[in-house]
Formats: structure tokens, sequence, C-alpha cells
């Protein structure tokens, strides 16, 4: 039985309509040691710029807090966690706190942050790059017991890897999983995690939030529609976990609340940020961006035969051929966004156009 606490219907709602929650720096002094006044003194600054919450103990944070050199994983949460309860605010307030490691030490890190008040944690997938997706999955099931999981997709340029939609399918499926941090800096592997949310049993219970650095306010302003068995499902990313918000982050609040104000109020703009996400979708399933783009010209061809454009999808490689699992992607998009192709031009003009190439 779980015996991880609940959010509470306040902070739940909060976490649903949009949050600006700044990943909190490491204050040291001259000779690199925790200055405490500083750091405390940032907690504050959050809290009177008006951030929804904040999350401690991650990269921004510094992963080496952890070294048995510095070991100061346990301060720095403490403190910040102190100074939230000492603020006394009289709105949701999330306290988020970054959970990294094997699982055993996800699980010391996450009983922790829960002895420490701590709503939430940010579970990090970096450094376990040998582990299979059924580990990671097993790994994040211990901790939704333990406590709520925001998930967190990591660029695999800062020690990240890449996971497959249907990893981020199971994942959304999880009992416990709050939300989650979609930081790939990648459209692709962006569109994966939200596509894979909207499949989930538990879509309206994941509230998805950007980490992607390069593309704050497009991500906040998107609206992400997918077809799931027939019927058209939507998401927005709703606000951001954010290095970003960790400076200025007064004008992110002021900027998350433009874009909400705005979201519902300009149908023209969201209708084209919404077929953005449309053609991007297609793309990868032409160009194969889950097999590193291996299947990128047979896809290409694959979509000109079926119009009848090209008698085959041949290469002149013979191994170059479609990934495992590509078709059916061509197949899905082809029957979710009909209106995207130019079959119905290419039918009529066809035999003309062969008529004259001979």
């Amino acid at each position: 039985m779980s015996r991880r606490q609940e959010l509470s219907s306040g902070l739940k709602r909060a976490l649903h309509e949009g949050l600006v929650i700044p990943a909190h720096p490491l204050a040291l002094n001259e000779a690199r040691q925790l200055d405490e006044r500083y750091q405390r003194a940032l907690t504050h600054y959050y809290l009177h710029a008006g951030a929804g919450g904040i999350a401690v103990g991650v990269h921004t944070t510094q992963f080496e807090i952890r070294s048995k050199e510095f070991n100061l994983y346990e301060p720095v949460l403490r403190m910040a966690s102190q100074e939230v309860d000492r603020a006394q605010l009289n709105r949701p307030f999330i306290k988020v706190a970054g959970i990294c490691g094997p699982t055993e030490q996800a699980i010391t890190e996450a009983e922790l942050a829960v002895g420490l008040g701590y709503d939430a944690g940010l579970l990090s997938m970096g450094g376990l790059q040998d582990w299979t997706e059924s580990q990671i999955l097993n790994r994040l099931e211990v901790i939704t017991d333990i406590i709520p999981v925001f998930g967190f997709y990591l660029q695999p340029s800062v020690g990240g890897r890449i996971f497959t939609f249907d990893f981020w399918k199971h994942f959304a499926d999880i009992p416990g999983v709050v939300a989650i941090k979609i930081a790939p800096f990648n459209r692709y592997q962006t569109i994966d995690v939200v596509r894979a949310v909207c499949y989930s049993k538990r879509c309206e219970e994941i509230a998805i939030y950007t980490g992607n650095d390069d593309n704050i306010v497009n991500d906040l302003l998107t609206t992400y529609r997918f077809i799931v068995n027939g019927t058209p499902v939507e998401k927005k990313i709703v606000g951001g976990l954010l290095g970003h918000w960790a400076v200025w982050t007064q004008k992110a609040v002021e900027l998350l609340e433009s874009i909400k104000n705005m979201r519902n109020q300009n149908e023209y703009l969201q209708h084209w940020y919404t077929k953005n996400i449309e053609i991007t979708d297609c793309n990868a399933a032409f160009f194969d961006p889950a097999h590193q783009f291996k299947g990128c010209i047979p896809g290409i061809h694959e979509v000109l035969r079926r119009q009848g454009l090209l008698p085959g999808r041949w290469c002149l490689n013979p191994d170059e051929e479609l990934s495992v699992g590509q078709m059916e992607e061509i197949d899905r998009v082809y029957r979710d966004y009909p209106y995207l192709n130019d079959d119905e031009f290419v039918k009529a003009n066809l035999s003309d156009w062969l008529e004259t190439s001979c």
C-alpha cells in the first residue's frame, strides 16, 4: 500500500493552472562554502517575486551538493523549506525536491524530502544510461509510493537520454505522477511526451511543465491536439520549472500571467501554434528521429510511393529501409491529420504529369 501523501486540492488545482517554479541556485561565499544568509535570501526573492513554487536540489542547485565532500543536500533543502513555512503564504506554493541516483539513493532522498515538508519530487533519470526502460519505470513506481513525482525528460547533452513514446505512456499511467517537466530541448521529443500523456488514462491528472529553456514562450502558448481512439484530445504546457526562471523571476511571473490571459483569447494564433505541432508530428513519422533519422529517406519515399509519385521506396543502399514501427507511424499521421496531405491534388494530376514526362 502506498504511503504517499497526496497533494492538497488547492495545490493540485494551482499546479494544473500553471505556476512559475524557479530552480533554486546554491549561494556560496568566496571560500566556496555555503552562504546561509544568501541562500535563505534567494528563497525570499522567489517568494516575494510571486513564484508558485521552488525546486531545490536540482541541476541548478548543483548535483555536487550530494557529495560527501560537501554534504549539502539536506541543509539546502531544509533551509528553503523553513523559509517557505515561515512566510505563511495565503496562496498555493509547491516545494519540489530534486531526487536522483539509483533506486536506493532515490528512496533515501525522497524520504528526506518528505520529512522536510516537500510536496513533490523532481525525479531525474540522468546517470542511468545502462538501465532499461522497464527498470527505470520500476524505480519510478517505488518513488511514487513515497512522494508525488514530477517526471523529468532531461536533454542528452547534459546527461539525459532518449526515451520511447511507449515509455512515456507507461510513465504517465503510473499513479503518483502529478506532473512532467519536458526539457529535451527538442520538438520531436517534446511532442512524444505530450502525446503519450494524451494517450494515458491519467491524462487529466498530469500537469505538463516546460523545461525547454530554448522555447519557453512557444511551449506555453501552444495547444497540443492528438487523435486518441478517434477522439481529439488537447493538452497544454501550463507552466515552467526552469533554471532560466531562477533570474528575473518577477518578470517571469508577469509573463506567465499574461500568457494565461491570452491563451483562450486569440483563437487565430492558437490555430497556427497547434498546426505547427501537427506538422512536426508528421515530420517525426517521415524523418524517423526515434531512430536517429535512419529511416528519413525511405520515409519520404514511402509517402511519395503511396501517392503514386514513386514506384517504390528503394534506396541505392539496400540496407536503407524504414525503421521498426515507422510504417505504423506514417499510417497514424495519415489517419490523424488527413487535412495536411495533398493526395487529392496528386491524384487529379498524376496521370498528366507522368504522361508529360514520357
